[in-house]
């Protein structure tokens, strides 16, 4: 996924802060996701406004300790099963 596309929380999803990471529930399936730090610090920034892949890279890379290109591959990663799971949406 192209680190330039932006990114929404779709529509179709509750999300709620549990012990500081987030449970998201896609309310057409029922099902729920649990995020871990990094993916819940990723949520609460598109919850906030659409943000680019490369912003939410920026956000990570200032608040935890890891290489660029990983932070790279894994919000492309994380971005791509959201968006598969229809918890996001491309803006």
């Amino acid at each position: 996924m192209e680190l330039t596309i932006a990114i929404a929380p779709s529509e179709d999803v509750v999300a709620r802060e549990v012990s500081g990471e987030f449970v998201l529930m896609d309310l057409e399936s029922g099902t729920y996701f649990g995020l871990n730090q990094v993916g819940s610090r990723i949520w609460k920034a598109v919850e906030e406004a659409p943000s680019s892949l490369a912003a939410l890279c920026d956000i990570v890379e200032a608040e935890f300790d890891a290489p660029r290109d990983v932070i790279e591959r894994d919000v492309a990663e994380l971005a791509s099963d959201l968006l598969e799971q229809g918890l996001i949406a491309k803006q």
